[in-house]
């Protein structure tokens, strides 16, 4: 039985049923990317969007840099090496490589396809910035729908379908707007919906809630480094606008006005969140000259606009700083996939940006947009043209498979259960557990413990629950969603005893160069983590380096 009734206690009689080659979930840059090169292919595709395509997600209201590096051998060499220490040697050279290529092609389509890259003094294009990425998302909505992509925003999918030997064979999920439901079956399905921010009012984050996460596990995909998972963003504590980047022109204060020694945007992050553990934090951006100031005000607009709307000159007065979790949607991990095609390790399901993991090129650590920006691209790219495959090579009978629904919990209802299911309440507990500082970003095993015996609770009770109102179909889901993302976060982070990448444990602060491997995880009622062994290339370069 469906969770979600109306008051009346019918289901939705209103259905849209559709069918495809290619599914893709998600409007980012990794879905439009994954649908533009599918359609390419010659197949049919239809992506749904929780939000409007173009519009919603991390990337269009933020701007980024991309790890975009001509094909010179020097320059790539320095690329690589230059993060592969602070991502605790995970990465591995021939997907950064393969990533670099991809992200070099894509990039300069897109400068064929029209977008406004800025110029050098010499009028060459600077390929690495993507600032105007309202541009870049409204240009990728054309390009695809110009390709005959059929678009459904504000279309949330809440479940995968399967067919009898458990291959995905497409979606089902609800049209906010009208409260219709659709079900799409599709030969082949790309989840490119993002990470989890776990609503922490991080900017353009609100639509990450770990949905895609949750229906790959249901249909028994595995996840990978999902202990990399607590990155924070510095913010003004009155705004969403997470732009760390700019903070390397502040200094740190005390209520009293003294400087926090130690405390920077970039190293000393944690003086930041430890000092806000007890006291406020202010920041003001005095080190900027007249020149930084202008430019601060020529290239990010959205970064300036709160300090305008507030009256306060951040050059010149101490404004209020906060962090803001933004779990997976900065951190690396994700659904694991298997080979060069995306491919997860359920077939049919594929995986791009942020909802696939970013371990292959990052390791353990990432910031914003740079390496995350050039992930989706080529990720999309690349899991579009292998859904297009695989979907053709099933032909005309992919459609023509009995399918059923995958949704459990959050979707389907405890009839014998008298507790019932209050989405909102499950949300701000979940919240209670990952936001903190001194239990997501300075983590020891007892914390990791307590919070996961309390979110294990939370599972219990969603699954052990009554149905949920009609209008409470797509934040049941979310609910759901964000409790399974911080359960695999935090036994995953429970087994990795050492602090590598963004992963920082008190209780064993150093890198342990025995603990060189990944750690997949996934299960519902019963989570699981275990280790994946990597090559000894990366970690001969560990033993260097140590």
């Amino acid at each position: 039985m469906s969770l979600y009734q109306s008051e009346s206690g019918n289901s939705t009689t209103s259905q849209l049923n559709l069918e495809t080659d290619v599914l893709v979930i998600g409007g980012g840059p990794s879905a439009t990317w994954a649908a533009w090169n599918a359609a390419a292919q010659g197949v049919r595709v239809i992506l749904v969007d929780k939000g409007y395509c173009g519009t919603s997600g991390a990337t269009a209201p933020s701007g980024t840099g991309v790890w975009y590096v001509p094909p010179d051998p020097e320059q790539r060499e320095a690329a690589m090496a230059s993060r592969e220490a602070l991502g605790g040697f995970l990465s591995e050279r021939p997907w950064m490589e393969r990533v670099l290529d991809q992200t070099y092609t894509n990039l300069n389509k897109l400068s064929d396809w029209g977008y406004p890259f800025p110029v050098d003094d010499e009028g060459r294009p600077h390929r690495r910035s993507l600032q105007q990425a309202h541009d870049y998302m409204r240009l990728m909505r054309k390009k695809i729908t110009r390709a005959g992509v059929k678009i459904l925003d504000h279309s949330p999918a809440l479940e995968l379908l399967v067919d009898t030997e458990d291959v995905v064979a497409g979606a089902k999920g609800i049209c906010r707007q009208t409260g219709d439901r659709w079900t799409v079956k599709a030969g082949a399905v790309v989840i490119a919906t993002g990470g989890c921010a776990f609503l922490s009012k991080a900017l353009g984050c609100n639509v990450l809630t770990g949905d895609g996460y949750l229906m790959a596990a249901e249909a028994g995909a595995e996840m990978s480094g999902m202990e990399f998972s607590n990155a924070y963003a510095l913010s003004p504590a009155f705004s969403s606008v997470t732009k760390g980047a700019y903070y390397r022109w502040a200094t740190f204060y005390y209520q009293d006005g003294t400087e926090i020694e130690g405390a920077g945007s970039q190293k000393g992050r944690s003086i930041i969140a430890r000092t806000l553990l007890t006291q406020p934090v202010y920041a003001c951006l005095d080190k900027a000259t007249p020149e930084i100031q202008a430019m601060l005000r020529t290239v990010q607009h959205n970064f300036l606009l709160p300090f305008d709307r507030m009256g306060i000159d951040p050059f010149t007065q101490h404004f209020p700083v906060t962090l803001r979790l933004e779990g997976t949607v900065r951190g690396t991990g994700g659904i694991r996939i298997t080979d060069y095609t995306c491919a997860s390790t359920v077939p049919g399901l594929y995986a791009a940006g942020d909802a696939a993991t970013r371990e292959l090129i990052c390791g353990g650590f990432t910031g914003g947009g740079s390496h995350n920006a050039a992930w989706a691209t080529s990720s999309g790219y690349w899991a579009g043209e292998a859904a297009a495959n695989y979907a053709r090579q099933l032909g005309t009978q992919a459609n023509q498979r009995t399918v059923r629904g995958l949704g459990e919990a959050g979707v389907s209802a405890n009839n014998a259960s008298s507790s019932s299911f209050a989405p909102s309440e499950v949300i701000r507990a979940v919240q209670a557990e990952v936001f903190p500082y001194d239990r997501n970003l300075f983590r020891t095993e007892q914390g990791l413990t307590e919070s996961l015996g309390r979110l294990n609770h939370l599972w219990k009770e969603i699954r052990n629950s009554q149905g949920v109102s009609e209008d409470q179909a797509v934040q049941a889901r979310e609910a759901t969603a964000m409790v399974a993302t911080a359960r695999w976060m935090y036994s995953s982070a429970l087994e990795r005893k050492e602090s590598r990448g963004m992963h920082k444990h008190l209780d064993y602060p150093e890198q342990d160069p025995n603990q060189y491997h990944r750690l997949l995880s996934g299960g519902l009622d019963r989570v699981w983590v275990k280790p994946q062994k990597l090559e000894t290339t990366a970690k001969e370069r560990e033993l260097v380096a140590l």
